[in-house]
């Protein structure tokens, strides 16, 4: 797995801890960690996919 996709994937699990420990203690601070970690995750996952095509070519 390419380096940069797994530090994206990491991020998109540490914004998803974060939103739910914001939103457990009654922070909307928490719906940013969450748009936070859908964008980490489909950089992660555009990342991946180049990787993997351009290792198969």
């Amino acid at each position: 797995m390419p380096r940069f996709a797994l530090f994206a994937f990491t991020l998109a699990v540490l914004a998803l801890a974060a939103a739910v420990v914001s939103v457990l203690a009654q922070f909307w601070l928490g719906l940013a960690f969450v748009l936070l970690a859908g964008v980490a995750s489909n950089v992660g996952w555009v990342h991946w996919r180049r990787a993997r095509l351009a290792a198969d070519a």
